[in-house]
C-alpha cells in the first residue's frame, strides 16, 4: 500500500521545515502551501496541501499548534503561508520506538536455557527432517 498524498505533504513538511527548525531551537516556523505543492510537485492539489498542513494529525503528530494564518480569505491559494509554535511536551518531542529493538532479548532466558540460541538452531536443524536412515 502506498503513501497517501495527504501524508506525503506532512511528512515532506515535517523533514523539510519542522525537522530543522527544532535543531536550531527555533520556537516558531512558517511553511508556504506553494513551496510544499512544488517541492512534492502536484498538480491543482492545493487545497490538499492546505488541509494537510492544517489538519488535527499534523499539529497533534508534531506538537504544533497553528498561530497564524496569511493569505486570501478563500485560504486555498499558492501564497497562504501557516505559522506554527512548537508545543513542546514529552509525547510531541519523544522519538519514535523501533519494534525490532523493543524485542531484543526477548527470549534471552529460554535460549540459555536451551544451551544458547547457536545450539538450539542445530539442533532443530538436524531434526527438521526426523531421524536419518542409517545406511
Amino acid at each position: 500500500m502506498g503513501t497517501s498524498t495527504s501524508e506525503s505533504v506532512r511528512e515532506h513538511a515535517r523533514h523539510a521545515y519542522l525537522e530543522p527548525a527544532r535543531r536550531q531551537g527555533e520556537k516558531k516556523v512558517e511553511i508556504n502551501v506553494g513551496s510544499v505543492h512544488r517541492a512534492l510537485a502536484l498538480k491543482n492539489r492545493i487545497p490538499l496541501v492546505c488541509q494537510a498542513l492544517k489538519s488535527d494529525k499534523f499539529l497533534s503528530g508534531n506538537g504544533l499548534r497553528l498561530v497564524s494564518e496569511s493569505g486570501p480569505p478563500s485560504g486555498q491559494s499558492t501564497t497562504v503561508t501557516y505559522t506554527y509554535e512548537f508545543v513542546e511536551n514529552a509525547a510531541s518531542i519523544a522519538p519514535r520506538r523501533d519494534a525490532w529493538v523493543e524485542l531484543r532479548g526477548a527470549l534471552k532466558e529460554v535460549f540459555a536455557e536451551l544451551g544458547g540460541g547457536e545450539n538450539y538452531l542445530r539442533e532443530e536443524r538436524e531434526s527438521f527432517y526426523g531421524p536419518k536412515e542409517r545406511g
